[in-house]
């Protein structure tokens, strides 16, 4: 078994799965479906309610047990257990034969969510652990960012990896005015990253210059933890910041960055050649951009 595990979310409920070398296939907790399809956050109600769910179906002719397999992941005891997995053929089944409609619109995001731009693009994000896209002498540099960019949206947008030419606003934040942002890209280049503050204050700079159309905050993210790597050893296990958390911080990082400081700080680590802290770092990127 290979050790590539993604996050998904549904809901803001996770979905866990590990990818099946030697079938090419993912299988995602069976658990983590039903707490999901449910919108319930107690662990031990989902596990029964999915051994309630399996028998169930057993005696209606619907043999999910068969098609299950056990794979190891984290239970609420911080301990690796082995736990029922399906596949992508088996979550169908179970959502199409679950005793309430609710399932009908986790399968809908369940069936669309890796064909959409995100869900292509996450996919590549995940290859740049085997890249070795940007070399060491370009990090921290903007070109090693447009690389990042380009890597993880090529062939999706037609402005992959380009420097935009139109001024944008998010959410009422209006961002470097175009005719400025070259300019303003240079001089965030030279700013130093010897040290844990000067490394997140090239980073809150870069994301108020936002210098992409679209996929910024993604893309930014990886250059930060490229980073951290290179200046510091370390990089962010960013499952340890909350979302909210973590957009409040970037929102107040314009005027004040202190609360991003606390947040990046409190979630670094030195398991920088650790397959899993970069996997999950990708899935809650991404989950950061879900609306």
């Amino acid at each position: 078994m290979s050790n590539k595990i993604s996050i998904r979310f549904y809901k803001d409920h996770k979905v866990r799965a590990i990818w099946d070398e030697e079938n090419s296939k993912w299988w995602f907790s069976a658990t983590d479906i039903v707490r999901a399809i449910n919108d319930e956050e107690d662990y031990k109600k989902c596990r029964n309610y999915w051994k309630y769910l399996k028998g169930k179906m057993a005696k209606e002719g619907i043999q999910l047990v068969s098609v299950t397999n056990h794979f190891k992941f984290m239970s609420p005891d911080g301990k690796q257990r082995a736990a029922d997995a399906l596949d992508d053929a088996c979550v169908h089944t179970l959502a199409k034969n679950y005793p309430n409609n609710r399932a009908n619109a986790f399968l809908d995001w369940f069936t669309y969510s890796d064909n959409t731009i995100d869900g292509q693009s996450r996919k590549k994000a995940y290859t740049l652990w085997e890249s070795d896209l940007v070399a060491s002498r370009d990090v921290g540099k903007v070109k090693s960012l447009q690389q990042i960019h380009a890597y993880i949206f090529g062939g999706l947008y037609d402005f992959a990896g380009k420097i935009r030419t139109k001024t944008i606003a998010k959410g009422g934040t209006l961002f470097c005015l175009a005719e400025y942002l070259h300019q303003n890209l240079k001089t965030i280049e030279q700013m130093p990253e010897n040290t844990f503050d000067e490394i997140v204050d090239k980073y809150v700079e870069m994301n108020v210059a936002h210098p992409f159309m679209e996929g910024n905050g993604r893309s930014t993210r990886i250059w930060l933890d490229m980073i951290f790597k290179k200046r510091m050893k370390m990089c962010v296990d960013w499952s340890k910041i909350d979302k909210k958390d973590y957009l409040d911080a970037m929102v107040a990082s314009m005027k004040d960055s202190s609360h991003i400081r606390m947040l990046l700080r409190g979630a670094l680590t030195d398991r920088i050649d650790d397959r899993e802290i970069f996997m999950k770092g990708i899935d809650y990127s991404y989950y950061y951009e879900e609306e």
